[in-house]
């Protein structure tokens, strides 16, 4: 863990990685339901998913939270 931010769980992990594995649980379909995220639900795909995650701050902080509280 880095000494930089020793309370911050999220430290470190990608993006990428973050959304890679919550859709590898829980699939385009129930991230969208669970969510409520449009670009999950209309016609989803790894990369236009990923590049509005990193252009729309209020999706990224959620996508986030949900990684964190039911991934870690």
């Amino acid at each position: 863990m880095s000494k930089e931010q020793p309370n911050n769980p999220m430290h470190g992990i990608k993006l990428a990685t973050i959304l890679e594995q919550l859709f590898k649980e829980y699939g385009w379909e129930e991230l969208g339901d669970r969510l409520n995220i449009n670009a999950f639900r209309n016609n989803p795909t790894y990369k236009s998913s990923l590049k509005f995650l990193r252009t729309t701050p209020w999706a990224r902080e959620k996508v986030e939270k949900f990684y964190e509280r039911n991934m870690l």
